[in-house]
């Protein structure tokens, strides 16, 4: 696989990141969800672990991303927790990772 982009969990603490958080762990899979009708961010890219809506993939991110999922093309990506840090701003407290799987 290959490093595609590294972000904070944008609106991490307007949606289920407080419910999920503590089911969250390094490595934790998440799935990656085009919002198309988002009135606030016409390439909005939705982050679920579960049925829990996390967040977002940061806007200055996701252009190039929801390119990619309005093709048709969301299983090429894997998307994983990388850091936590409990003592940062909720907005800060979750990374991820995006990889480009291989083939």
């Amino acid at each position: 696989r290959k490093h595609f982009l590294h972000c904070n969990i944008a609106g991490f603490m307007y949606w289920d990141g407080c419910i999920a958080y503590k089911q969250l762990k390094m490595g934790t899979e998440l799935e990656l969800v085009r919002e198309e009708y988002n009135r606030h961010d016409s390439n909005a890219v939705a982050l679920y672990y579960k049925d829990m809506k996390l967040g977002f993939i940061p806007k200055r991110h996701n252009e190039l991303l929801c390119q990619f999922l309005e093709m048709g093309h969301a299983d090429v990506f894997e998307v994983r927790v990388c850091q936590i840090n409990k003592e940062a701003h909720p907005e800060q407290q979750i990374h991820i990772n995006v990889y480009i799987k291989k083939k």
